[in-house]
């Protein structure tokens, strides 16, 4: 990974294997991967916080145990590095077998305040959501057609890309970044409980980010509901918007603001 991708790399805690390699989940298996493009690195903090602020960094907030300068990621950095190509990963999400059962997502697709298409469902564990991919198949968001798009929109959507590849795992929901833009990151289980302070974590490409916990998000729903009484909340909604942020850190403080989004609807069936 250091002579391919990261030169920066500086211990095996900072990747992470990508869920689409066959040698993904199998312990003490007779073969071990070592190609570069089936990992991704994880993302950590970006900066601690401003000292007026209510946030602290606490362990949650850190999956790992390193300095900031390991997880550092420039812009230069991010648009020499190659990209990960479809390969070999199969990103089919309405096979016949996964039609018999029971879906665990459903993916919304806005422009500012307009969602367009139609929910895609996803049974498989995984599924690639992309602008216009030439292998394999998924949510093709290129294909999705509005009339009077404005010229924000459309810039952005050219930088949707390879997207992203969210997965299904058995800690959570992760999203890997496959773009050559950032992406930008809100969920229940990111935000610090009663907390105003809106978390949107930014997310650069090839990294990957729990985007839902599901140990955490248990512990949330038997908290006090009347904590969230001051406006509409979904337990079980991930946004991701591509390119552009949002939030207090942003100029635009909402997500709908933003030029493409993604809602993503997680099913209670786990």
């Amino acid at each position: 990974g250091k002579l391919f991708r990261w030169p920066d790399l500086q211990h095996p805690a900072e990747l992470k294997p990508l869920c689409e390699c066959q040698s993904f989940g199998v312990a003490d298996g007779p073969t071990v991967c070592c190609n570069p493009y089936h990992f991704s690195r994880l993302c950590g903090p970006e900066s601690p916080p401003p000292p007026y602020s209510r946030l602290s960094p606490n362990d949650e907030q850190k999956p790992l145990d390193l300095s900031d300068s390991t997880l550092s990621y420039t812009e230069t950095e991010a648009t020499n590095s190659p990209n990960v190509t479809p390969g070999d990963f199969s990103d089919a999400s309405t096979s016949p077998d996964a039609v018999k059962r029971s879906h665990w997502c459903n993916v919304a697709y806005w422009e500012h305040r307009t969602r367009v298409g139609r929910l895609y469902t996803v049974y498989e564990q995984s599924v690639s959501i992309f602008y216009d991919l030439p292998q394999g198949n998924g949510f093709c968001l290129g294909q999705l057609n509005l009339d009077n798009r404005s010229e924000t929109v459309r810039r952005t959507r050219s930088k949707i890309g390879y997207g992203i590849l969210l997965s299904k795992e058995p800690d959570g929901v992760w999203a890997y970044n496959r773009s050559e833009h950032p992406i930008f990151v809100n969920s229940p289980t990111l935000d610090i409980p009663n907390c105003r302070t809106l978390i949107v974590r930014k997310v650069m490409p090839g990294y990957s980010i729990k985007v839902f916990d599901y140990e955490k998000s248990c512990l949330l729903q038997h908290a006090a509901e009347l904590d969230y009484a001051d406006g509409p909340y979904d337990p079980n909604s991930v946004r991701i918007s591509f390119a552009k942020g949002w939030g207090p850190c942003y100029s635009r403080q909402f997500i709908t603001s933003c030029p493409c989004w993604l809602e993503i609807l997680l099913s209670n069936n786990r």
